[in-house]
Order: C-alpha cells, then structure tokens, then sequence
C-alpha cells in the first residue's frame, strides 16, 4: 500500500533553527541579547558549522550594535529574533521607536560613537528597516 505524501509535516527540531528573545530595554539587556545570539549560534553550529569561522563574531556583533542602539535611542522593550536561513542567518531587532536609524558621522574627541551602523552595513549582505505605528523592525541577513 503506498503513502500519500503529507505536505504538512513539521521538519525536524535539528531542521528548524529559530529563536525570539524579548528585553525590557535595560543596558544589561545588551549583554543579553549577545549571550542568546550566542546560544542560538551554538545550537545552529552543532547542526550546521558556518562556511567561514569570522561569521559566528560578525554576527555577535552585528547583535551587539544593533541591541546597544536600540537601548540608546529607542525607549522602551525590544525583541529580537533569529532564525536560519538556506544561506544564512536572518536577525530582526524589533523596537518601540518609529525613528529610522540614520548613519552618523565618527566623531573620536567625542568619545567615540558614529560608528555602528556603517559597520552593520558592512557586515550584512542585506539591511532593511520597517517602520510601523507602533516601532520598527530592522531586519540584517548575513552569511553563514
């Protein structure tokens, strides 16, 4: 007797990489952020070892800036989400402000800072920002 093929079949856990971390927007919650992208990475890599060693810290990192902006000029909670692509890693940053982040000029007698979002840029193979009513969701694909 032959099977009818179910379309509907959920992948297995080791197919399905995602992951959706919620902060209050605290400082500390930046060290947070860093610490679950690290997680996730962890858990990915035991499936599936990145193409390139540099991935795993540029991602952190990636994290990192857009967590420390969001702590800095958007008041409020954020989300982050991760999740594996066929190529890559897919991360939004969700947060409350409807300000698009603009790049700004390096200023190190200033104390540095200016820097960040160029650096995503340069990271990422794709950066998009959505805009709501309610926040924005900036959203970074990088290889893997």
């Amino acid at each position: 007797m032959a099977t009818e093929p179910r379309w509907d079949d959920t992948p297995h856990s080791e197919e399905t990489h995602e992951r959706t971390v919620s902060f209050a927007g605290e400082l500390r919650n930046v060290t947070g952020a860093r610490l679950a992208a690290e997680e996730f990475l962890s858990a990915l890599a035991r499936a599936s070892p990145p193409s390139v060693p540099e991935s795993w810290d540029d991602i952190l990192l990636v994290v990192t800036e857009l967590a420390a902006n969001v702590v800095q000029y958007a008041p409020g909670p954020f989300e982050l989400r991760m999740r594996r692509t066929f190529d890559g890693v897919h991360l939004t940053m969700h947060d409350t402000s409807t300000i698009r982040p603009e790049p700004r000029p390096f200023q190190p007698n200033a104390g540095g800072g200016g820097i960040g979002w160029h650096l995503v840029h340069t990271l990422c193979d794709q950066v998009s920002v959505v805009v709501t009513d309610t926040g924005k969701d900036i959203h970074v694909f990088l290889p893997w």
